[in-house]
């Protein structure tokens, strides 16, 4: 594990998580992530998607602190998860939603970058997508709605889980494109789970499954 010396957005002591009977995917972690992107590697069914969860503030670890923003958990869950942009990217929670009432509703108390955003409706093609709800979508244009409205968000923290999942080249080139520009512009922390490393994007951090002291 590499950390740069930045400022930490998201502080991490002691973390541990384990299913009942499983080894633990993190066991006494600690460490401090700062603005730019971090890169959270690991095999598939390693935990990558479950440590997510777990620093998104959905799913309790068993045991350590996680501070963000001077919210901590577990004493302060939702003022916790309101710094945090985080979506399951199999979600259907958001169906009956319009494609943009959908992207604003997850950054409506955070300003929202609709420069970044209407790049990345040209360069992921969502345009012809813009007036559908969202179980009219694909799969692959569902994710490409979530990414888009993360990365054009300016919450502190911002999980990604397998990003480049279903996405075209022209797609692909894209986010790598704006993953690079966030992470020249500091202010805020994104970790990308993903079985890939990540060419052509400066990366603040590498983790890899699983964590330990």
């Amino acid at each position: 594990m590499s950390l740069a010396a930045t400022p930490p957005i998201l502080h991490i002591d002691h973390l541990r998580f384990a299913y009942p009977g499983d080894p633990p995917i993190a066991a006494g972690w600690s460490a401090r992530i700062g603005a730019g992107v971090t890169l959270l590697h690991g095999d598939t069914g390693s935990g990558k998607s479950t440590l997510l969860r777990v620093l998104a503030g959905v799913l309790p670890a068993t045991g350590g602190r996680l501070t963000l923003a001077g919210a901590a958990l577990p004493d302060a869950a939702e003022a916790y998860r309101r710094q945090v942009f985080f979506v399951d990217p199999s979600t259907d929670a958001f169906d009956a939603m319009g494609v943009e009432e959908c992207a604003a509703s997850r950054s409506a108390d955070v300003p929202f970058d609709a420069a970044r955003w209407q790049a990345l409706v040209d360069g992921f093609s969502l345009a012809p997508h813009l007036a559908k709800k969202m179980f009219m979508l694909s799969t692959g244009s569902k994710r490409k709605v979530w990414l888009a409205a993360a990365l054009a968000s300016s919450r502190p923290l911002t999980l990604l889980d397998e990003p480049t999942a279903g996405l075209d080249a022209g797609s692909m080139r894209c986010l790598w494109r704006t993953l690079a520009e966030v992470a020249q512009e500091g202010g805020r922390a994104v970790i990308v789970a993903s079985g890939e490393r990540v060419d052509g994007v400066p990366l603040t951090a590498t983790l890899t499954l699983p964590l330990t002291g």
